[in-house]
């Protein structure tokens, strides 16, 4: 598959798959021209580093994870660090769900405040 095919099927930029590549966390062959040819699992893997950059992991961090993700076989330290990342995680998502419940408590106020407002074409 052409760089540009990858690109479009993960959602990436053709520069995003050139750095992704720099950093050593994704593969392609070069054809005699240069031209980089990915194999089938390109999409797969641009979509999994993309959701681990999401997930607030460095580029160094998931080039440490992924040969577990791939093989399913990890160091006592891989598994340490696996577990200390979901626990950075599930911090976030608590975050995340007291912003979203604060959030919605300011939305319930508010709606309240609208009913108990004379209509706009009253106040006149």
């Amino acid at each position: 598959m052409r760089i540009g095919e990858v690109a479009e099927r993960s959602g990436v930029s053709v520069r995003a798959l050139r750095y992704y590549e720099e950093q050593g966390l994704l593969y392609a062959e070069r054809s005699t021209s240069g031209q980089r040819r990915y194999d089938g699992t390109a999409v797969d893997r641009v979509r999994l580093i993309q959701q681990l950059y999401a997930a607030g992991l460095s580029s160094r961090d998931i080039l440490e994870l992924l040969p577990c993700v791939y093989t399913g076989i990890a160091t006592p330290d891989m598994i340490a660090r696996l577990g200390v990342e979901r626990d950075r995680i599930d911090r976030q998502l608590r975050g995340l769900t007291e912003t979203r419940d604060r959030l919605d408590s300011v939305i319930r106020t508010a709606y309240q405040h609208l009913d108990q407002d004379p209509k706009p074409e009253s106040r006149a």
